[in-house]
């Protein structure tokens, strides 16, 4: 797709940013969940709070606090650029205290506060970011712009996820966890989110005001007015259609979106598992890194699928192959479906990621993006660890602690998240049939 040239540059930005942004979480995030069970010592339900209680802050910052803050001043690339850089530093800090702790259960518990703080302000760049798109891109390039940067993303992933599993063991010199107790993963993660922040300054500030290419008759322009319109002629609801129709949307979203979020929160533990896989770094960065090269060819994809099938229906089909994927890794007898389960993630996160953006954007009126915007990204960033902390963690802890066995605790905790993509899955459908009877009768 072809954009005017001065969102061509927009773009180049933007995607620099999240290239580097995605490879901040693969390097640091791949092994967490695995450094906090086997060389601290948590609990499995105990390592799902590094997700549970930061995102919980997150979500309660970005509603509460950044939303209404970018609603009220209109600015995106300050909330981005100052979020960022206090992560950065953040980063620095929760190693250091992290080091100095007196016990490795303290030590794990000092990596979940410090995240917890950390994504307090962490998340005014999420929603600058959320917002900023919907600012720049009409509806109908939104779900092709979000595949597009899910390819982008997918390859600093890559990289990060790799830079990791040489990290995590020193390239196989040192013991399991060294990139974390010695550093190396907190201070590049630092450096990255710091650099990261480079294109961003070249970015226009965004906003509601914001035209790009207006003067040369940028459809940006007529969609914010005409949406405007349609906003307050519907009393503030969503242009596209009620509060009632986007909270149905929420929670279909965060019961597909913790389905296979359970992935990343346990996916590395059990392919650790000495009487399972046995799996090494390198393996499970690989594993991260087939999923990362699917999201890639997917991405590229995207926006021609939704064209051709429809949003709602690629969203679906997304849905569908997380479905797919958690089955696999679940009954996974060998690494071989466990590669295979990889690829099925890698495609439903880019098919989700970009049609659930793109849905939710016909939903929310120009003026109320930041907000609206961070009740969408609660689906997501609370997708991470609630279900994790108190369905699936303490299912996996209970089978363990029944004699169980290990492999068999991590097979059912996997097809729980399943379970929990088709309860969300069955709302969306039966949200998307309503809504096409409706307009059938004329009343929507």
């Amino acid at each position: 797709m072809k954009f005017p040239l001065k969102r061509d540059g927009i773009f180049l930005g933007l995607s620099s940013f999240q290239a580097l942004a995605m490879f901040r979480r693969g390097i640091f995030y791949t092994f967490l969940a695995v450094y906090l069970r086997s060389s601290l010592g948590l609990s499995v339900t105990e390592t799902t709070l590094f997700e549970t209680v930061p995102m919980a802050l997150n979500v309660l910052f970005q509603t509460l606090v950044w939303g209404r803050l970018t609603d009220r001043l209109q600015k995106r690339r300050t909330l981005i650029v100052i979020g960022e850089l206090m992560a950065s530093v953040g980063h620095v800090a929760m190693w250091y205290f992290h080091s100095i702790a007196p016990t490795p259960r303290a030590a794990g518990y000092v990596i979940i506060t410090g995240l917890t703080v950390i994504e307090a302000f962490w998340s005014m760049s999420n929603i600058g970011w959320s917002a900023f798109i919907s600012d720049v891109y009409t509806t109908e390039e939104r779900n092709a712009v979000q595949g597009r940067f899910q390819s982008i993303g997918g390859v600093g992933r890559i990289v990060g996820a790799m830079t990791a599993g040489l990290l995590y063991d020193g390239i196989g010199r040192a013991i399991p966890g060294w990139g974390y107790s010695a550093g190396g993963i907190f201070f590049v993660s630092a450096v990255v989110m710091a650099a990261s922040v480079v294109p961003i300054l070249f970015l226009p500030e965004g906003g509601i005001a914001f035209r790009p290419g207006s003067a040369d008759g940028d459809p940006a322009d007529a969609e914010l007015k005409v949406a405007a319109r349609d906003g307050a002629r519907a009393g503030g609801k969503a242009p596209g259609g009620s509060l009632a129709v986007f909270a149905t949307f929420l929670v279909a979203m965060f019961l597909m979106n913790s389905g296979i979020n359970t992935l990343g929160a346990f996916r590395g533990q059990y392919l650790d598992l000495a009487e399972g896989f046995a799996a090494p770094a390198r393996t499970i960065s690989l594993v991260v890194n087939v999923e990362s090269a699917a999201l890639i060819v997917i991405g590229f994809f995207v926006g021609s699928l939704g064209r051709r099938l429809g949003i709602a229906r690629l969203l679906v089909a997304g849905a569908l192959a997380g479905i797919v994927s958690m089955t696999l890794h679940a009954v996974a007898p060998s690494l071989g479906l466990v590669y295979l389960g990889a690829v099925f993630k890698g495609v439903s996160d880019g098919c989700i990621a970009a049609s659930s953006y793109a849905f939710a954007s016909t939903l929310i009126p120009p003026e109320k993006r930041g907000r609206y915007f961070a009740f969408y990204n609660s689906t997501f960033f609370l997708s991470w660890g609630v279900t994790a902390t108190f369905l699936t963690g303490p299912l996996i802890d209970a089978l363990i602690r029944a004699g169980e066995g290990a492999v068999l605790a991590y097979r059912v905790g996997l097809a729980s998240g399943a379970a929990l993509m088709a309860a969300g899955l069955a709302i969306l459908v039966a949200l998307l049939a309503f809504s096409r009877r409706a307009r059938a009768a004329g009343t929507d």
